[in-house]
């Protein structure tokens, strides 16, 4: 499996009483972009890796609070708008102390290839000389960088079941969700040793996943899947007129959440490298591409283009390029970009109309099928000279295979859990809204407030 830069972390500092590993000599850039042994003395900051994952960090929590908080609220009836954003802003402060307790050292510690253990717990240890080897930057950052992926994930999920799910459920269940669902799936794909290799369940097996395809969007698509279904559709569905109410909300949105998603993509490779460049140079042509194959697949279709369209199949392109990013070239990102906006198109009008199910803002046809679109088409259009692993296109037919293997896994698993949590949850406490408050609107009968 080609080199991949979320690494397990080193620390340097003197609570740790860790010495650095000899250096490995003549380890080749092409299978190594980054040497991953480190010197016998500890290592200095890297302050050019520092500066550019301090502003990726930044960049990716701008797509949660405001991007997706706004893309999602303007899409939602308008006595909803407020308790669309308070999901956003809420899960953002809930995670981010679920993190620092016990997600990020569940995810990033222990040598089991299942799940972390209790290293990091409430950050222990980790300290102001403490380094993410081998890219030498302060272990904070790292740790920051990944709260924010941490965040996001759940956040995509309160997109399916927008309009009638309760807000102290929601919490509930996003919680237990990082825990059991985000943190082992995180460990399966990025947990690696100090020497760069994987140590995770699927990353051991060679499944491809740059900067989150199956760890976030087929995690929080499958999982927004099963909590529409489990939860059941919203009051008048497929009577009622629930047209987004302000899509100018939601352009604005999306527009932050394509600038956000560079931190998002480039920044995963943990590096202000060559590979951190055409991962961001893939990820504007994939978007521009889905964007518009979604448009004129809707032009087509349904005589007008429209701007819930456009911006619908810029976010399915992000999706779909954020498992290839750092793999393949700008060819491969065109052809994904290109098929993902029709798939996604097709997913969030043509299956979900099919099935009959209520998934309110499409966190499922966007994010799961773009997610699933992406990861089996890293396999197909992987270069072995960007990221170290060739794909089908370069005779590795079997990298489809495995990309295969890790989407049903993940899926799976998101599944049955989500499941298992959400009719916990509703046998104690309830998941859902009553009639009466679903007809009033989330912002008074949850929040005592509304947008006049």
């Amino acid at each position: 499996m080609s080199y991949r830069l979320k690494s397990v972390l080193l620390g340097v500092g003197p609570a740790l009483g860790l010495t650095l590993l000899a250096s490995v000599a003549g380890a080749e850039e092409a299978a190594a972009p980054v040497a991953a042994a480190v010197a016998a003395a500890p290592t200095a900051v890297d302050t050019g890796n520092t500066a550019w994952m301090l502003t990726s960090t930044a960049l990716v929590l701008l797509m949660t609070i405001p991007g997706l908080a706004l893309f999602y609220a303007g899409m939602v009836r308008k006595k909803n708008l407020l308790g669309t954003m308070m999901q956003s802003f809420a899960i953002t402060c809930v995670i981010t102390l679920l993190w620092v307790i016990a997600g990020y050292s569940l995810a990033f510690t222990g040598s089991s290839p299942f799940i972390g253990g209790f290293d990091r717990f409430l950050l222990a240890g980790l300290e102001k000389g403490s380094l993410a080897l081998p890219n030498a930057i302060p272990e904070s950052v790292f740790m920051m960088f990944q709260m924010t992926f941490a965040i996001i994930t759940p956040a995509l999920i309160t997109g399916a079941f927008a309009d009638r799910m309760k807000f102290s459920s929601m919490l509930v269940f996003m919680s237990l969700w990082l825990l059991v669902v985000y943190a082992p799936i995180c460990h399966w794909v990025w947990m690696m040793d100090e020497k760069g290799t994987a140590t995770g369940f699927l990353g051991s097996m060679g499944v491809l996943d740059f900067a989150g395809g199956t760890v976030v969007h087929i995690n929080a698509g499958i999982a927004g899947l099963i909590a529409c279904l489990v939860i059941g559709p919203r009051k008048g569905y497929g009577t009622d007129n629930m047209a987004p109410h302000n899509l100018s909300l939601s352009m604005i949105g999306a527009s932050l959440l394509w600038v956000g998603w560079f931190g998002f993509n480039a920044g995963s490779a943990v590096a202000a490298d060559g590979r951190a460049g055409m991962a961001m140079a893939v990820t504007q042509v994939g978007a521009a591409a889905a964007a518009v194959s979604w448009m004129f697949a809707e032009w087509l279709l349904r005589k007008k283009p429209s701007a819930l369209g456009i911006i619908s199949g810029a976010v399915a392109g992000l999706v779909a390029i954020t498992p290839a990013a750092g793999f393949v070239d700008v060819k491969g990102a065109l052809v994904i970009g290109l098929i993902s906006g029709v798939v996604c198109y097709w997913g969030a009008t043509g299956l979900k109309h099919a099935l009959k199910y209520d998934d309110s803002l499409d966190a499922f046809g966007v994010h799961g099928i773009g997610g699933i679109t992406g990861a089996i088409l890293t396999g197909v259009f992987a270069v072995e000279g960007i990221g170290g692993t060739a794909g089908l296109l370069e005779g590795n037919a079997g990298q489809v295979l495995t990309q295969v293997y890790g989407v049903l896994i993940t899926g799976v698993y998101t599944a049955v859990v989500s499941f298992i949590l959400l009719k916990a949850i509703d046998m104690v406490m309830g998941l859902r809204v009553t009639a009466e408050e679903e007809r009033e609107g989330l912002d008074l009968a949850l929040h005592g407030e509304t947008v006049h």
